[in-house]
């Protein structure tokens, strides 16, 4: 499993990371969450608003943060 954090390193974007990193951790998934900050890259992926969450290079959500039981939810599809 590929996760992706998007953004320039703001509170909202270390909030997604920590919660990205706590649903991993309850659903016992080992990987590595890559925090992405260079804007062409970021842009590259069709983001608007940060923080932005990308599984398997597929962006799941963007603009908000969402909550530990809503990414256990994206991971385990």
């Amino acid at each position: 499993m590929n996760i992706k954090i998007l953004g320039m390193g703001c509170p909202n974007c270390q909030k997604l990371e920590q919660n990205t990193k706590e649903a991993l951790k309850e659903l016992k998934i080992e990987t590595e969450v890559k925090k992405i900050t260079d804007i062409a890259e970021i842009v590259s992926y069709g983001v608007m608003g940060t923080p932005a969450l990308v599984v398997d290079e597929e962006l799941k959500v963007s603009g908000r943060i969402p909550d530990v039981s809503e990414i256990k939810t994206i991971l385990s599809k």
